[in-house]
């Protein structure tokens, strides 16, 4: 059995859940990197979720304000100042929507590594 990418699979499928008309599902498997890209999608109000503890570890999403929610792969290197490009090609609008990226100083927006100037890895955007 190959291995699990567990950010794009947890991401497409809170996607499928609301192309369903649904706006409640179940995500696992679960790592620490999902659940702090979920920490920052719930801090601006796209979704809110609540972490299972049953026999195994799963995490129940609600869907709110979110049009659409993906990984970014390959994982791009973004210099300090550098995100405007990827934003402008993942984003639908200026202002609208989030970059994640991982950086030296943690999972931030895309917004917050311009304001620290620092670089970083993406791994997702919504809006």
């Amino acid at each position: 059995m190959g291995k699990i990418d567990i950010i794009p699979n947890a991401l497409n499928e809170i996607m499928n859940v609301k192309k369903k008309g649904r706006d409640t599902c179940i995500v696992k498997p679960v790592s620490k990197l999902l659940i702090e890209i979920f920490n920052i999608m719930k801090e601006h109000g796209y979704i809110d979720y609540k972490i299972e503890k049953d026999k195994f570890e799963k995490i129940a999403v609600k869907i709110k304000k979110l049009n659409e929610c993906k990984a970014i792969k390959p994982r791009f290197y973004v210099k300090a100042g550098g995100i405007e490009k990827y934003a402008r090609r993942f984003l639908p609008a200026r202002n609208f929507g989030i970059m994640i990226v991982s950086t030296n100083k943690g999972l931030v927006t895309g917004e917050e590594m311009e304001n620290k100037k620092i670089g970083g890895c993406l791994i997702a955007y919504c809006y």
